[in-house]
C-alpha cells in the first residue's frame, strides 16, 4: 500500500542495523579519552568523576561516538559544559557543573559486546582512574556484568547506557544501578496484539540472537504475541556476530507453514540473516515479517521494496515521524554542539550530530545524563554521601525529549514504546512510519516477568495465554500525532 511520503529522518536514524560493525573513531584504543593519563590523580575534592562506558569494537562498535555523545549532550545542554571537539564526542567534554559540584570526565572505556571485556575497563575506570560514577554500558550481557559489579561495589554509582537486557535491574537489583529507559521486551509492546488481533497472525517463527539481549527482546514479542492468543511454531537462536545464517534460516518453517516471522537479529547479522531467507525461502512479503528496532528502511537498499508492510518494534527514541517542539529542540541542540559526528547510523562518516542523537544509543545515555544532573540538583551537588545520591535518583522523574521517565522498584524505566511500520512513501522509496504508542510500559510486562522467574533464554517464557493490560488499548499515531 503506498502512503504518503513522511519525514525522512527514520531512514538515516535506522541505518545502524547494516552499519554496525563499522570501527570505532579512536582507531580501538581502550583509553578513549586523552585525560586517561593520569586522570585518577589529578582530580581531587567531593566532585563527580565520571567514566563513561563505550563500545568501540564487536558487533556495536560503529557506536562508540553516539554512546559517549549522548553523555557529552546532555551535559552541554544541562550542565554548562562545551564539546571538548567539534567533530567528536570522544574528546569528551569541559566545564561541566551541577548545583555547584564539578563534572570531571576521567575517562572512557571500550567495549566489545562481552562481560570480560566491560568488566576490564569498568575496572580500569573505576579503579584506577578513580571514577565515582559510571554512564554505561551499552549492550545486554555487559549490562549484567556492570549491575554485578555494582552490587560489589555500593559507593559506585552506575547510571546504565542503553544496554536492554532485563536481569541487569529484575534480577541482580544493585541498590546503585539505575536504567532511565526500558529493556528489550518492553521495546516490543504492542506488536503481539497488533499482529496477531489487526492482522491476523496465528503463527509465528521467531529468530534471535542467542545472547541475553536477543533472548529479552524475543521475550517480550513471545509473552504478548501468545497471551493474546497467538502459536509460536519455531525459535531459532543464531549466535550474535553470524556472518552465515543458512543453516539456522533452513531450521524455520517455510513461509505457507506460519503466518510470519518475527526477527530480533542485530547488527550486521539483520541484513545477513533476511539474505539467507531470500535465498532460502524465496522474496519476501513485508506484511508476513516483523522485527525489533534493527529493522530499518535501509533494508530495502539490499533486499527491495518487498520489505514494506513490516512492522518494527520500538527503541528508546520514538519513530523519527513523531515529531514535538521538545525532539525539534533537542535534535538542534546536537547540531549546535558539533560540527559534525561519525557514528554506527552513518557508517561512522562525518554526518548532522542530528542523525545520531534521534538513534536509541545516542539517547539512552543522553537520558542517563540527564538524569546524573537532576540527582545531583536534588541533592544540591553533596556527594559525600552516594547513598543519598541513589535515594534521589531512585525517586527521579525525568523530563526528557521523547517523554517523562520514572523509575520502577527495581530502579528501570517506565516508559511509552512508539510502534512503526514500514511503508512506501509517494516517491516509491521504503521509509519508517509510527502507527501507534503503548504508554507507561513497565519492565514487569503485565506479569510476565518478574524477580522470581527465569531469565529469559531459549525456552522461557513460555507460550501461553495470559493477560495483556494494553491488548487493544494501543494509542493509534496518525500522521506522526499519536492521538491520546
Amino acid at each position: 500500500m503506498r502512503r504518503p511520503d513522511r519525514p525522512r529522518r527514520a531512514a538515516a536514524l535506522l541505518a545502524a542495523a547494516a552499519l554496525a560493525l563499522a570501527g570505532c573513531s579512536d582507531g580501538g584504543d581502550s583509553s578513549g579519552l586523552p585525560a586517561d593519563e593520569g586522570a585518577g590523580t589529578a582530580i581531587g575534592g567531593d566532585g563527580v568523576r565520571l567514566g563513561i562506558l563505550g563500545e568501540c569494537e564487536g558487533p556495536f562498535g560503529g557506536f562508540h561516538e553516539d554512546a559517549v555523545g549522548g553523555t557529552v549532550l546532555a551535559m552541554v545542554n544541562h550542565a554548562g559544559a562545551e564539546a571538548a571537539s567539534p567533530t567528536s564526542a570522544v574528546d569528551g567534554f569541559t566545564g561541566a557543573e551541577a548545583a555547584g559540584t564539578p563534572i570531571e570526565l576521567v575517562g572512557v572505556g571500550c567495549g566489545d559486546d562481552t562481560a570480560d571485556r566491560i568488566l576490564q575497563e569498568v575496572r580500569r575506570l573505576v579503579e584506577q582512574l578513580g571514577a565515582n560514577v559510571i554512564i554505561g554500558p551499552l549492550s545486554g550481557d555487559e549490562g549484567i556484568a556492570v549491575a554485578e559489579y555494582a552490587k560489589e561495589h555500593p559507593d559506585l554509582t552506575v547510571l546504565s547506557g542503553i544496554s536492554g537486557s532485563q536481569e541487569q535491574t529484575l534480577q541482580v537489583q544493585a541498590p546503585n544501578y539505575f536504567r532511565f529507559f526500558g529493556d528489550g521486551a518492553m521495546w516490543n509492546a504492542g506488536l503481539g496484539d497488533i499482529l496477531h488481533n489487526q492482522e491476523g497472525w496465528d503463527s509465528v517463527a521467531v529468530i534471535a540472537d542467542d545472547y541475553s539481549f536477543g533472548h529479552t527482546s524475543a521475550a517480550g514479542f513471545i509473552a504478548e504475541f501468545c497471551g493474546v492468543g497467538g502459536q509460536v511454531d519455531a525459535r531459532i537462536f543464531p549466535p550474535l556476530g553470524t556472518t552465515d545464517y543458512s543453516s539456522y534460516i533452513a531450521q524455520l518453517p517455510g513461509p505457507d507453514e506460519v503466518d510470519g516471522y518475527f526477527w530480533a537479529v542485530g547488527g550486521t547479522g539483520t541484513q545477513a540473516a533476511l539474505e539467507a531467507f531470500v535465498n532460502a525461502k524465496g522474496d519476501l512479503t513485508g506484511d508476513q515479517h516483523a522485527g525489533n528496532l534493527f529493522f530499518n528502511p535501509d533494508l530495502a537498499q539490499a533486499l527491495g521494496t518487498d520489505i514494506a508492510g513490516a512492522y518494527v518494534g520500538g527503541f528508546a527514541t520514538l519513530p523519527g515521524d513523531v515529531t514535538t517542539p521538545a525532539i525539534d529542540e533537542y535534535l538542534a541542540s546536537a547540531d549546535a554542539a558539533w560540527e559534525s559526528l561519525p557514528g554506527g547510523v552513518s557508517g561512522n562518516e562525518p554526518a548532522p550530530p542530528s542523525t545520531a542523537a534521534a538513534f536509541g544509543f545516542f539517547y539512552g545515555y543522553y537520558s542517563a545524563g540527564v538524569a546524573l544532573i537532576r540527582g545531583l540538583e536534588v541533592v544540591d551537588g553533596d556527594v559525600s554521601d552516594p547513598s543519598a545520591l541513589h535515594e534521589a535518583l531512585s525517586g527521579l522523574t525525568v523530563d526528557l525529549p521523547y517523554g517523562s521517565v520514572s523509575l520502577d522498584e527495581n530502579r528501570s524505566g517506565v516508559v511509552d514504546v512508539g510502534l512503526s511500520q514500514l511503508v512506501l512513501g509517494d516517491d516509491g522509496a521504503v521509509v519508517q512510519e509510527a502507527v501507534a504508542v503503548i504508554p507507561q510500559v513497565d519492565q514487569s510486562f503485565g506479569g510476565a516477568f518478574g524477580p522470581d522467574t527465569p531469565s529469559p533464554s531459549r525456552e522461557f517464557p513460555s507460550c501461553e495465554e495470559r493477560d495483556v493490560p494494553w491488548e487493544g488499548d494501543a494509542i493509534p499515531v496518525v500522521d506522526g500525532v499519536p492521538q491520546r
